[in-house]
């Protein structure tokens, strides 16, 4: 499918979200970042879709955040409902029930770093530039960025991280936790297909439970995150996909998960 700003696909039950505006380094208008929503939000229910690839068109840029041209101009008033969404993009990353990987080439700086920080894998190309390079130009993140890179990475980095503003390559973000992986260019594909590959051959539902559960523990007490991790693991048991497991493991084959 084909939307204004944003091309869906489905293949081998793999969602691949590319945005198609890579005459501005894929910068992502607010038209743009309600076709995610609007996209992800359909993923979330849909059983032909077991893992998501967000990635940019072209070779120059996955994306560049938000497009400076549409808010340039705007008051802190105008700012809040359109920040919002951006807020709600990357809290739909976080809930959808399906594992969302980032294929990030080229220029991810702002707020394409920013989406990365939400979703659950990031594989990341030799020619890929993370960082968050508001204080450049007079702000800072506003959509929980910084909330999440410093869970994610810890006080020190991202004090350097957000108050620098430098350019981070592929190889620093594996390093700084802020990706999983860094390959070349022309293997970056064929990396998150085997990488969406596997995963769509797990339990859709035990995949959906792991992801709950690292994301509600790490913004939780200790206590609250084991009673949700318990929670999430006995719900397993009343599923078929579990007993499809257990028993394929007893009789020494491979399972076939049916997300039920």
């Amino acid at each position: 499918m084909q939307a204004d700003t944003i091309e869906s696909q489905i293949t081998d039950n793999v969602l691949w979200l590319k945005i198609t505006r890579p005459k501005v380094h894929n910068a992502m208008n607010l038209a743009c970042v309600n076709e995610m929503i609007e996209a992800l939000e359909k993923a979330s229910t849909d059983d032909a879709v077991r893992a998501i690839v967000l990635l940019g068109s072209g070779e120059k840029a996955f994306t560049a955040g938000a497009d400076i041209n549409e808010i340039k101009e705007f008051s802190g008033s105008e700012m809040d409902p359109y920040n919002r969404r951006w807020i709600k993009l990357f809290s739909t990353l976080e809930k959808v029930p399906k594992p969302v990987i980032a294929a990030v080439n080229g220029f991810a700086m702002g707020g394409g770093t920013e989406m990365s920080l939400a979703c659950d894998f990031v594989i990341a190309s030799e020619t890929a530039k993370f960082g968050l390079a508001e204080i450049n130009i007079g702000v800072i993140p506003g959509a929980g960025a910084a909330v999440r890179l410093t869970r994610w990475v810890g006080r020190l980095k991202a004090k350097e991280i957000l108050m620098l503003g430098k350019q981070i390559s592929g190889e620093e973000a594996v390093r700084f936790g802020l990706a999983n992986q860094c390959v070349s260019a022309t293997e970056l594909i064929s990396t998150v297909r085997c990488l969406a590959a596997e995963l769509t051959s797990k339990p859709p539902l035990a995949l959906a439970a792991a992801k709950s559960c690292v994301n509600f523990v790490s913004e939780s007490n200790i206590e609250v995150a084991i009673d949700h991790e318990l929670n999430e693991f006995l719900r397993l048991f009343w599923t078929n996909d579990q007993k499809e497991g257990m028993r394929a493991f007893l009789e020494k084959r491979k399972p076939e998960f049916n997300g039920s």
